[in-house]
């Protein structure tokens, strides 16, 4: 296992996890009169655990249940063959109600070049038309290759190209934290 630097620790991930899930509240005031459905969609792998625990911050602050979902992005991905040489791993998809007309948010763990979230929302959209489609992240690297940005955002950190950021969940990891790990030019873990 590479040596890993922490950046952020279990604390600030679960701050972090309030803010957003206050900031989803106050927009889409769930459990209001005429509200429409909202649901977290996590992207396959780190995705899902960070859609979970904001799902259960909002329904802890709110007293509301969002819809929850998961979603495989790595068919629609653009960089297989190219730089990434092994096949990916399909996963499962679920998303076991009807996304027409629904507020969704995609959940992720990290946003670097955008392409994992151009690659979901065109998963998406096989599946139906959603209202709005929003994104939370919990750390954006901002080293954009797309125009794309979060909606919500646990924390902006700005790693060196030469630089991978893990975000670990205690329910996939067995425990929580936020980690910069150096790479070197063969895409081999440095610590």
């Amino acid at each position: 296992m590479p040596q890993k630097k922490l950046i952020f620790d279990k604390a600030r991930m679960n701050d972090a996890l309030t803010d957003i899930a206050s900031k989803i509240i106050a927009e889409f005031k769930p459990g209001s009169k005429g509200a429409k459905p909202l649901a977290l969609l996590g992207i396959q792998r780190q995705g899902v655990p960070f859609a979970h625990r904001l799902l259960t911050k909002v329904a802890e602050l709110s007293g509301v249940q969002l819809l929850e979902g998961v979603l495989d992005i790595n068919m629609y991905r653009d960089d297989y063959g190219s730089y990434k040489k092994k096949l990916p791993i399909i996963r499962e998809t679920k998303i076991p109600f009807n996304i027409d007309d629904c507020n969704i948010i995609i959940a992720d763990d990290v946003l670097a070049s955008g392409r994992s979230i151009r690659a979901a929302l065109d998963a998406l959209t096989d599946y139906g038309r959603p209202r709005l489609i929003r994104l939370a992240i919990m750390v954006d690297r901002c080293r954009y290759e797309f125009p794309i940005r979060s909606d919500y955002t646990g924390f902006v950190y700005k790693a060196a190209v030469n630089k991978k950021i893990l975000v670990e969940f205690e329910e996939s990891d067995g425990k929580d934290g936020i980690y910069e790990i150096i790479w070197d030019k063969a895409g081999v873990f440095k610590g």
